[in-house]
């Protein structure tokens, strides 16, 4: 809906209004389900980084994104406020755990998602790129690791949508410079024994994937993390 480090009070929208609206009638145009990142409204003047997921019958799930990004410089907490619970959906008999940008560094959402019945996890994100090339590459290695890392605690399949890097596309740049996270590109794919699906770079790009979720119980018979927990 809008770039950080601009004013989101301006834009949210509760799940009835005309944006998610508009998404539902694609959804169901096109028989698919969408899952993308809006804004609604939150308390104090504050709005919600919320997920929406809608399919072609016009069920709609939302995720309050629960972790904020109160670090390296920028502290989303000032506009938006926290969710408290972890999510899922069912999305053609499979569940999907809901998670977004942040909350990648958070392992126990990942396992709590996963204890829910999660075999896919969803995480789309707008990971700050920082102010340099040097910051920049070391946000993407952390990116890398985070995905990788998060499949194999939860042994899910992860799907990481990351928000292509502005400067490959300068007309649609949004935001205003300075700390607010940008996007690095790099939407990820990995399986839940961190073999890496797919990678894409740091401009826009499509792709298409196929994913088996009965190979979630292959790998948690090899490699029972779940069932080994002790705390």
């Amino acid at each position: 809906m809008r770039a950080f480090g601009n004013r989101l009070t301006d834009i949210a929208e509760p799940l009835t209004g005309p944006f998610a609206t508009a998404v539902q009638q694609i959804a169901h145009q096109f028989g698919v389900t969408i899952a993308l990142g809006m804004f609604t409204p939150g308390d104090a003047g504050r709005v919600r980084n919320t997920l929406l997921v809608v399919g072609p019958d016009a069920i709609a799930t939302s995720y309050h994104k629960i972790h904020l990004f109160d670090a390296f410089g920028f502290a989303e907490s000032d506009t938006v406020t926290p969710g408290t619970s972890p999510t899922t959906v069912t999305i053609g008999g499979t569940e999907v755990g809901l998670a977004v940008c942040y909350d990648i560094r958070f392992p126990n959402l990942f396992v709590r998602l996963a204890e829910m019945g999660a075999r896919i996890i969803i995480v789309p994100a707008s990971w700050g790129a920082g102010q340099t090339d040097q910051e920049h590459d070391a946000k993407l290695d952390q990116w890398r690791l985070l995905v990788r890392a998060r499949a194999l605690d939860s042994t899910c399949f992860i799907v990481a949508v990351g928000q292509a890097d502005p400067r490959t596309a300068p007309e649609h740049q949004g935001g205003t410079p300075g700390s607010a996270p940008t996007g690095i590109g790099h939407s990820t794919a990995v399986a839940p024994d961190g073999q890496v699906l797919c990678e894409l770079g740091d401009a826009p790009e499509f792709r298409i994937i196929d994913i088996d979720p009965d190979r979630v119980d292959a790998v948690r018979a090899s490699l029972p993390v779940l069932a080994n927990r002790r705390i």
